[in-house]
């Protein structure tokens, strides 16, 4: 079973994401003792949406088409409306999302970030949450919405909202140190 403290993460986004949603997993991961990258479609630093207007820059460690599967354990895909309505369009994010499907590494996306999951045909017959207001398009894409703070079926996390990213981040560090989830076919 890995370890949390041996553990990579990639953190992909662009800007519009939502502050919180990326800020909190990569701090409270980096604090448990975990190597965390945040990769941007261009390598450049990217700016957050904070409540109702843009927020502060967040520093990118690679582009995400630079990024290998193989080196990291987990992905997580923050929300907010902007940053996973860009990425889901971005043909590097979703290859490197399918990616990560497809190795049965973790997938961790909150708020609006399971668009990506269900962009890469990830969440049909899975138990997933999200930001309600994007409930129907996860149902069309196959999935059994529920309305809990924190979802893991087979290794994809998900959770509604900034107000539950203590137990998104839990529930991450938890699926990671369970080792990888070989999923069944999607």
């Amino acid at each position: 079973m890995p370890s949390i403290a041996d553990s990579r993460i990639l953190i992909i986004a662009t800007d519009g994401f939502e502050q919180s949603e990326l800020e909190v997993p990569r701090d409270k991961l980096r604090e448990a003792g975990a190597k965390v990258d945040v990769a941007t479609p261009t390598g450049e630093a990217i700016r957050g949406w904070k409540e109702k207007d843009w927020g502060d820059s967040v520093t990118a460690d690679l582009r995400i088409a630079d990024a290998e599967v193989g080196s990291y354990e987990a992905l997580v895909i923050p929300g907010g409306q902007i940053n996973p309505d860009k990425l889901r369009v971005d043909d590097d994010a979703m290859a490197l999302v399918q990616d990560f499907i497809e190795e049965g590494k973790i997938v961790a996306a909150i708020c609006h970030g399971p668009w990506l999951l269900a962009e890469a045909d990830a969440i049909e017959d899975r138990r997933v949450t999200s930001f309600k207001s994007i409930r129907t398009d996860l149902e069309n894409a196959g999935a059994d919405w529920v309305d809990e703070e924190v979802v893991a079926d087979e290794g994809i996390v998900t959770s509604r909202s900034p107000d539950d990213l203590p137990a998104f981040v839990a529930k991450i560090i938890e699926e990671i140190e369970e080792g990888r989830h070989p999923r069944t076919a999607i």
